[in-house]
């Protein structure tokens, strides 16, 4: 008979000491405080848990919460109105719960800098009422369920807390947040746990770590893209690093400047579903690249939670059926309008919901296109067309009555479909991450025009590399951008959160 505990046994809880709220007027020191306060009682979690894992009797519920931070405003003073985060727009308390510090250093200390110059007040660091479930506590990569034989008398959810489903949603992000009477309104868009289940779903989805992930983001359809950024980086890592730290590839396989090897062998026997790859710069000014495969879920799926890290800037590089008898194969789509055909987001975002061109995003792309394929002007036209792209969640729409189809494409004005363009576009705009769409003519079904093998073959040698390289430095020139610049107004709501 076990004699640890019964299972029907009232437990106490068990907690790290109270916290104290700590006011600053400095957030380098803030984010300090944020970051000794999660590891205190991130370890009081582990550490409990491996006790009982090698055998302590049970004896209370052990608990420790997120840290969060707060500011409070008495004033409808006016701010910068230039820009787009930074600020609240009423007097308030404003708080929001912080995971993983260390790893958001950077943007916490942007955003708290940003708050107290705009509104010259200090920020609290405290304990937030959140409880860190017991699986984010470990990190990414942590198996705690290999040790859960010591747990098989009592519930794991008895002794530790776990993943609240109910509390980790969208409501903020999708503006459908309305703090009960006398609650503070939220700071940041996203919540401390909404980020964890986020950070675990990305090492599980692309295999490799949060901390890799860059500012800049290239999705693609087909892994010739990945193969050809390989290429390119290595090569950048082995000759001249161009200020680029690292690139690291799935299983967090390291290759450093200097070095046309990776630091290990490591490298994995199976892709993850949506294997990334990452030019690391410093403070993450770098570039991340992930296949995404096909179809309108994936997309959803992926920019659900690369979102959660406040990227700059996310495009879509890809293939596309063109659908004007006009196009050739090889031919370039920018996207100027999207045509939702998905469904995916239709619960979070309504179809009703334009999805607006972004200035600052368009005139990248197409700088980069005539700088790299050396049209200008008008002669660009030659190779590129700008228009709605249509996305679709049947990539075998044309085995059904086209009528419906080509009927509401042709009303569009649409240029070309897909299965992900306006779904990475419209995560973009509901989650205020600038984004846009260029991609590449590969077939025509409409006019006859289906590639054979070795067409396709030929056609992706000789395009791809070209296309890669217009993605590339299109991110180079969003990258150069100052940020309050590239973060437009307009994709900001009514009332929205300080935090970008």
């Amino acid at each position: 008979m076990n004699k640890r505990i019964s299972p029907l046994s009232p437990l106490d809880i068990s907690s790290p000491p109270p916290f104290q709220p700590q006011s600053f007027d400095d957030p380098a020191k803030a984010v300090e405080t944020l970051t000794a306060l999660y590891e205190r009682n991130t370890a009081f979690l582990i550490q409990s848990f491996a006790e009982l894992a090698q055998g302590a009797p049970i004896s209370s519920r052990y608990r420790a919460f997120y840290p969060q931070v707060s500011i409070e405003t008495t004033s409808f003073g006016h701010v910068d109105s230039r820009l787009s985060y930074g600020h609240v727009t009423a007097p308030g308390i404003y708080t929001t719960t912080v995971t993983r510090p260390k790893l958001f250093k950077h943007y916490l200390n942007e955003q708290l800098a940003l708050l107290m110059k705009s509104h010259n007040i200090p920020v609290i660091v405290s304990e937030s009422t959140t409880p860190i479930p017991l699986h984010f506590a470990f990190g990414e990569g942590a198996h705690v369920e290999a040790s859960t034989n010591a747990f098989v008398d009592i519930p794991m959810r008895d002794i530790f807390d776990t993943p609240d489903l109910n509390t980790t949603d969208d409501e903020i992000a999708n503006g459908e947040y309305i703090p009960p009477p006398g609650e503070p309104s939220p700071l940041a868009p996203f919540t401390a746990q909404r980020i964890d289940y986020s950070l675990a779903r990305l090492s599980h989805y692309t295999a490799t770590h949060a901390e890799h992930f860059q500012n800049f983001v290239l999705f693609t359809n087909y892994q010739f893209y990945i193969d050809e950024f390989c290429s390119w980086a290595r090569k950048l890592m082995a000759e001249d690093s161009d200020g680029y730290t690292a690139f690291v590839e799935p299983g967090n396989v390291v290759t450093l400047p200097g070095s046309n090897a990776p630091e290990t062998d490591a490298a994995l026997t199976r892709l993850p579903q949506m294997p990334a790859y990452h030019l690391k710069k410093k403070g993450h000014a770098g570039i991340t690249m992930i296949n995404i495969g096909v179809g309108p879920s994936n997309a959803k799926t992926i920019t659900d939670h690369v979102a959660v890290l406040r990227p700059h800037a996310w495009l879509m590089l890809g293939h596309c059926a063109g659908l004007r008898n006009s196009q050739r194969l090889g031919d370039y789509v920018l996207a100027h309008a999207y045509m939702r055909e998905d469904h995916v987001l239709d619960d979070d975002l309504p179809i009703w919901v334009p999805i607006p061109a972004l200035a600052e995003v368009q005139v990248a792309l197409e700088a980069a296109v005539a700088e790299i394929t050396g049209y200008e002007g008008f002669e660009l036209k030659r190779i590129m067309r700008t228009g709605t792209v249509g996305t679709i969640d049947n990539r075998n729409w044309e085995l059904r009555d086209q009528r419906g189809p080509v009927k509401r494409l042709s009303q569009a004005r649409a240029i070309a479909l897909d299965m992900e363009s306006a779904t990475i576009a419209a995560n973009g705009f509901r989650f205020r991450v600038p984004y846009g769409t260029l991609l590449c003519v590969s077939d025509k079904p409409l006019h006859g025009e289906l590639k054979l093998p070795g067409m396709a073959t030929a056609f992706y040698r000789t395009q791809v590399n070209q296309h890669l390289q217009i993605g590339i430095r299109a991110v180079q020139k969003l990258a150069a951008m100052p940020k309050e610049a590239l973060h437009s107004r307009k994709l900001r709501s009514f009332f929205e959160t300080a935090f970008q």
